[in-house]
């Protein structure tokens, strides 16, 4: 699974940076070098310590496998007056009914697929789910969906944006218990696949 590759490479990381004589540059080259396995072109333009974190501030070029038109409406987007919007607060009002109720659904899956052997507390969910920001009329959503074994069959006919919107919360639900098993990974394979 990712995580049983993934976290002995940051443990080795780690202990390479802390014996590093040149920290800074090690930590530079560690991050490009970290996007450029995604195919993101990255360049670290600025590395500052600062209390218990690390502020980094990168260039990031056209990943490899991104498309150039969708490249350039990013970028289009980006500068548009209205590029600081509200998708912070995560506000999916702009969602139609029957995309709402499919990303309730498909975290409602992953919740259940994260911990098939016990029984799901809502009480217990809702206190992981509030760190996510998600707004009550998904929670509420999300709530009503629980209380019926998703089926996998959700995960054929997923709507793009849909996927675009479920992908970051589903990692961060899937990774709630610091594993990602075989149901969480599927699901999250098919997300970034109604994404392409």
């Amino acid at each position: 699974m990712l995580t049983q590759i993934v976290r002995p490479l940051v443990q080795t990381q780690v202990r390479l940076l802390a014996n590093s004589q040149a920290t800074q540059t090690t930590l530079i080259d560690t991050i490009a070098r970290w996007l450029g396995y995604l195919g993101v072109q990255a360049r670290v333009t600025k590395l500052m310590p600062d209390c218990e974190k690390i502020h980094v501030s990168l260039t990031v070029a056209k990943p490899d496998s991104c498309d150039h038109q969708d490249w350039q409406q990013i970028l289009d987007n980006l500068r548009s007056p209205s590029a600081i919007d509200s998708s912070s607060d995560h506000d999916y009002t702009q969602m139609s009914d029957t995309q709402q109720s499919q990303l309730a659904r498909l975290l409602a899956y992953l919740i259940q697929v994260g911990s098939p052997e016990h029984n799901i507390s809502w009480n217990e969910v809702e206190t992981q789910l509030m760190p996510l920001n998600l707004n009550q009329s998904i929670l509420m959503s999300v709530q009503s969906a629980l209380k019926v074994p998703q089926s996998t069959d959700l995960l054929q006919k997923l709507d793009p944006d849909v996927a675009a919107s479920a992908f970051p919360i589903a990692v961060r639900i899937a990774w709630l218990d610091q594993e990602i098993n075989d149901h969480e990974n599927h699901a999250l394979s098919a997300l970034l696949s109604a994404m392409k």
